[in-house]
């Protein structure tokens, strides 16, 4: 894969420097994306996603969920292995993992639950009141005005 240099797009812009960040993030094959745990990220509506990960054998207490800087970090730590157990086959996968998703300016996390083995992260883009669309009324114009109190001078010499 190639490798773009993206310093100039820092030296000519300002405040982009989100998308020329995550433009380097996706292109940049140093970084193997992890597979572990699986996750579906689905749309429930125009605005609202919902973010389903694999967690069998994890509790509610071994699991992490925070909002780091348009960060969403999913973790979890299995508290304490019964080194006491003596396995003949070991499928379930409870190792530990971390997680990270990019959310998109105004996504914010309205809620997560666990069951059945399943986080369920739901998200939303709630865009501010300033920054959605407005109508401008457009006001009727007025005829032009003539000024009645100005008075014709003629000029003397």
């Amino acid at each position: 894969m190639r490798h773009f240099d993206f310093a100039p797009l820092y030296r000519a812009t300002v405040g982009f420097d989100q998308i020329a960040d995550l433009m380097d993030r996706a292109l940049s094959s140093d970084v193997a994306q992890p597979s572990y745990p699986p996750y579906n990220i689905e749309k429930t509506a125009d605005d609202a996603w919902r973010i389903s990960i694999a967690v069998a054998g994890f509790s509610d207490a071994d699991l992490s969920v925070e909002l780091k800087e348009h960060q969403l970090v999913v973790s979890a730590r299995k508290a304490g292995e019964d080194e006491a157990k003596t396995y003949l086959h070991r499928g379930i996968a409870t190792r530990a993992f971390e997680r990270r998703f990019t959310l998109a300016d105004h996504v914010r996390v309205t809620g997560a639950t666990h069951e059945n083995g399943m986080l369920h992260i739901d998200l939303k883009r709630e865009i501010p009141e300033a920054l959605k669309p407005r109508r401008i009324a457009i006001a009727r114009g007025e005829e032009p005005r003539v000024e009645k109190d100005v008075v014709d001078a003629k000029t003397v010499n």
